[in-house]
């Protein structure tokens, strides 16, 4: 089978030009296999065979190896301790916090016997005990002793808070005291040593 057509002209464009899509190359530059453009440059020391050059390329790929973590290792957190020593107590300080203190427990204690004799008083002691001991104290000649005239509610409220007057001052006066003996102990012994640690 034999082609009548003759010679066909050639397209100029795809002849001599690029195909399409392709980019045209730059004047000077002779054809030659087609290079794609890089994201990131090659390495400085360059490759070979797909592994660096020189013993500086493989220190870097080894520490590279050793940072990588490790995915199943369990670390347990270390609690942190620190110790000590009460070197000094401020005596003013102490005299301010016990003062404190003692007046709260001054008052708790006037409280709490106010409540204690109500209880006392619905359950019926008082009647009980002042009617026995009457019977066993009294005469002919007049009654006994009266056990709930004596231990009234008023009368035991200012006892009981006289006690607490002479608490808080007793309580003051010996915790400073005791803060003045310890910093002359303390200067002889070094003083109280304590290990404090951290809350996991």
């Amino acid at each position: 089978m034999t082609d009548t057509r003759g010679p066909q002209p050639q397209y100029e464009g795809y002849a001599t030009g690029p195909l399409p899509g392709e980019r045209e190359p730059a004047p000077g530059q002779t054809s030659g296999p087609y290079h794609p453009p890089q994201a990131y440059a090659s390495p400085a020391g360059g490759t070979q065979g797909g592994r660096p050059h020189g013993t500086q390329g493989g220190a870097q790929a080894a520490a590279q190896a050793a940072r990588r973590p490790r995915t199943g290792a369990r670390t347990t957190p270390r609690t942190r301790k620190a110790r000590l020593r009460v070197a000094k107590a401020d005596p003013w300080s102490v005299m301010k916090v016990s003062f404190l203190l003692s007046i709260a427990l001054g008052i708790c204690t006037v409280v709490a016997s106010a409540v204690l004799w109500m209880v006392m008083d619905a359950m019926g002691v008082f009647s009980t005990v002042g009617g026995t001991i009457s019977e066993a104290t009294g005469s002919n000649e007049g009654n006994g002793f009266d056990l709930q005239s004596f231990l009234s509610l008023p009368r035991v409220l200012i006892f009981t808070s006289v006690i607490a007057v002479i608490d808080v001052v007793l309580a003051t006066a010996l915790a400073t005291l005791g803060s003045f003996i310890y910093n002359l102990s303390a200067g002889f012994v070094g003083g109280i040593e304590l290990t404090l640690a951290e809350d996991e």
